[in-house]
């Protein structure tokens, strides 16, 4: 485990304090957090699809609204807008980035949408110009779900401080990771701030008076801890996956391989490095073989799921999450990979090619 030692003094402090949930390590964490991002506020919350419920109820979201998200994400995203009553609506993805289609939203707009969530896949930032205009031409909430992309920045601002509220899930493979479920939510909208703390914990403003609806999504104080040793090695740990990332693509160019492309003006944290194969079972079988486990993000678009199949509303053309599900590959990519590691991929894959 990175940063053990700091890790274990942290969580043993936590367990002979007297405090274990929304404690002195959220609040910390909450305005370390709010400060690394930039925005105001920051709320911790139990996990990420919590966090992107809370969202959609702080902006009073449900039953008889619209929600516009992607089919190509983990099926958290439209999870957690039906949590809440109301209606996903779900476009494709761009078939460079991975990202949603902005040219799609005219496409899927009623007189009954309320938001966007645009999901950072992978590590990289959706295109916000494009979405946040139209959001702003029609007066929607832009919601970031930026579970993929702690620390990534669209332009020269962080993700998760460019829409109405941004949305983090922290489970432990996630770049900022807990040992266990956590979630964050940011804003730097003060009612907003005050609503999602009050929606968290059954709608309180005083103990035991709910004042709203609420739930209970609260953070603990050991993950809150671990969280906030992780954060001030994110930068560097980012640092370390983009210079994996680069080692890849200069080695496996000219290959049958489709490699991940790049904005030109965003900062990508690759918490994935996904390729492309027509091959991919083949591809998946020779891996394992050497004994390099990588994984499938996604298999399943979500409006082809059993769950959601024949009831979910989209965009007429879904043809590149659809062909995504059947090529992605996610080659390994973490911190710790060491540079003989990665050879090992690489050799495997020339091999295979």
């Amino acid at each position: 485990m990175s940063y053990q030692s700091e890790i274990e003094a942290a969580v043993l402090a936590v367990m002979r304090g007297n405090r274990y949930i929304l404690g002195s390590e959220v609040t910390a964490l909450e305005s370390e957090i709010a400060s690394f991002i930039g925005t105001t506020f920051a709320v911790g919350v139990a996990n990420g699809t919590d966090a992107i419920e809370l969202a959609l109820r702080a902006l009073d979201i449900g039953p008889g609204d619209e929600v516009i998200t992607v089919s190509h994400t983990a099926v958290a995203t439209v999870a957690a807008i039906e949590a809440c009553g109301a209606v996903p609506v779900l476009v494709d993805v761009d078939p460079t980035y991975f990202t949603l289609n902005p040219d799609q939203l005219p496409e899927v707009l009623t007189s009954r949408t309320r938001a966007v969530i645009a999901v950072h896949l992978y590590g990289q930032a959706a295109d916000l110009d494009a979405i946040g205009h139209f959001c702003a031409e029609h007066d929607l909430a832009l919601i970031e779900d930026a579970s993929q992309a702690h620390g990534a920045r669209w332009k020269d601002r962080r993700v998760g401080s460019i829409g109405r509220i941004g949305c983090f899930s922290c489970y432990p493979t996630k770049n900022l990771g807990a040992i266990g479920d956590a979630g964050l939510i940011t804003t730097s909208d003060p009612g907003l701030a005050e609503k999602l703390r009050m929606l968290r914990e059954y709608g309180w403003r005083e103990r035991y008076v709910s004042e709203l609806p609420g739930l209970n999504t609260r953070l603990d104080e050991l993950q809150a801890a671990i969280l906030r040793i992780k954060l001030r090695h994110l930068d560097a740990d980012n640092s370390k996956r983009r210079q994996i990332a680069g080692h890849y693509a200069k080695q496996l160019t000219g290959l049958s391989l489709g490699l991940p492309a790049a904005r030109d003006n965003v900062e990508h944290v690759y918490h994935l490095f996904v390729a492309r194969s027509m091959r991919r079972a083949e591809l998946m079988t020779h891996l394992e073989s050497r004994d390099i486990h990588a994984g499938v993000h996604y298999p399943v678009p979500v409006h082809l799921q059993p769950a959601y199949q024949g009831r979910i509303l989209t965009a007429k053309s879904m043809v590149v999450s659809e062909r995504l599900a059947a090529e992605v590959v996610s080659l390994p990519i973490y911190p710790e990979l060491s540079p003989e590691s990665a050879d090992h991929v690489i050799a495997a894959l020339k091999d295979f090619h």
